[in-house]
């Protein structure tokens, strides 16, 4: 904490991903006593959990498509969003502007850049975002939430601080807690979700796939499922099919309850899950969403796959859209595939099922091996970087394998010692 209270802006796109470490970060430095505004569209203006005290200001930002005729009309947005972010500068006098990624930052980023304002960026996932890559060059740090970043210039590196992504305080507290208690004949806790809004391929072979499993291994199982809400019935009723005890629902507004119980999570490898994994140490199956920009998700799991807390599973890009609608000779077509491309993805979870969870050791194993990819303090070393703008000389946080920013600008590997500690 530095004494002084100073004001800072966060710009952020309207999705969850680039909108909860903003949050984070917005009560940690209002914690402190600094004035926290928010920048961001109309959707992001409506997410669940923007802290009371946080103004939100929406501002225009045009999109760039394959399409150059909607060019004219983004760029006329992105100029008017620039404008009015200059207007809120000249009010509110940020110390710093702080970009979190999406389009809806961009304005206020350009704005920042423009007046010399000193700018930071966080990069929730490990390939830098299209915004955040446009930005790289001009602001005064990087901060990460992984230590090998794709898509990022080699001489923008001295700028990159590893700080990792902020984690809901509920499920950072169960850090501490030891991994459940999982015998040879207990039951084994499987938790499987797909990101904010679901899955419906997880929908589709999760079921058959825990079918696959052995007898003796079946019996044990305990499912907790989150499902979209055409898929919810459909999958009671093939659970119910296999006797296999399921929890399912289209959202789990606590999930710290859920992540204390599991042995082993399945699903998508979005920012946010990886680090909820990572925080709490938490083995699993990770299965990329195929079409996500630059892969991204699945350079996500490249961490915790080689500390051997996670196992990744490509998806094959298929369409899941209903046959029927494409004409007999196309709709044909497109079901078998439907049909080989599911059955093969449910054999292959169940096969790395049965790898994880045939030893109890195997799957504290990797959950020791995900718990040290952690970065518990990331939402208090991203606030040190913003604070070292406007006040005292900017701090060093680049970290090597570490969690703590003061003790990695000191020469020491918290985060390391952290594991030794675990591990005795």
């Amino acid at each position: 904490m530095t004494g002084a209270n100073r004001h800072y802006v966060l710009a952020a796109g309207g999705t969850g991903g680039h909108l909860l470490p903003a949050f984070a970060l917005a009560v940690e430095l209002e914690r402190r006593g600094h004035h926290v505004a928010l920048i961001t569209d109309e959707r992001g203006a409506k997410i669940p959990g923007k802290p009371d005290f946080l103004p939100a200001h929406v501002l225009p930002a045009g999109r760039f498509g394959k399409n150059p005729l909607r060019w004219v009309s983004g760029i006329r947005a992105m100029l008017r969003g620039r404008d009015m972010a200059k207007r809120l500068f000249e009010t509110f006098q940020p110390s710093a502007v702080v970009g979190f990624g999406g389009y809806p930052a961009f304005p206020a980023m350009w704005a920042a850049t423009g007046e010399d304002i000193p700018t930071v960026i966080h990069e929730q996932n490990a390939v830098l975002g299209r915004v955040n890559r446009f930005f790289a060059r001009k602001v005064n740090a990087i901060a990460t939430a992984y230590p090998d970043i794709q898509r990022l210039d080699a001489k923008h590196k001295r700028k990159v601080h590893l700080v990792g992504n902020p984690v809901r305080k509920g499920v950072l507290s169960l850090r501490d807690e030891p991994f459940p208690p999982f015998t040879e004949d207990g039951l084994l806790k499987i938790l499987i979700t797909g990101g904010s809004q679901g899955a419906r391929i997880l929908s589709e072979v999760m079921p058959p796939a825990l079918s696959m499993l052995p007898p003796a291994l079946r019996q044990r199982l305990q499912v907790t499922q989150q499902c979209r809400p055409e898929d919810l019935e459909r999958v009671r009723e093939q659970y119910a099919s296999h006797d296999i005890p399921a929890e399912l629902a289209t959202y789990f507004e606590e999930m710290a309850p859920r992540l204390a119980d599991a042995h082993l999570f399945i699903g998508r490898a979005g920012a946010s899950t990886i680090a909820e994994l990572t925080a709490v140490g938490r083995p699993a199956i990770l299965i990329p969403l195929p079409i996500a920009t630059d892969d991204h998700q699945a350079h996500n799991t490249a961490e915790m796959v080689k500390a051997g807390g996670a196992r990744m599973i490509r998806q094959p890009k298929v369409t899941l859209k209903d046959p029927d609608e494409f004409g007999e000779t196309r709709g044909n077509a497109i079901r078998r595939q439907q049909e080989a491309v599911l059955q093969q993805l449910s054999k292959d979870i169940s096969k790395q099922i049965q790898a994880m969870a045939q030893r109890p050791e195997t799957l504290e194993t990797a959950a020791h091996g995900a718990w040290n990819c952690g970065r518990p303090r990331a939402v208090e070393d991203l606030a040190d970087l913003v604070e070292s703008f406007g006040g005292a000389e900017m701090m060093d946080v680049i970290k090597v394998g570490g969690n703590n920013a003061r003790a990695a600008s000191q020469g020491v590997a918290a985060g390391q010692g952290a594991a030794r500690e675990r591990s005795q």
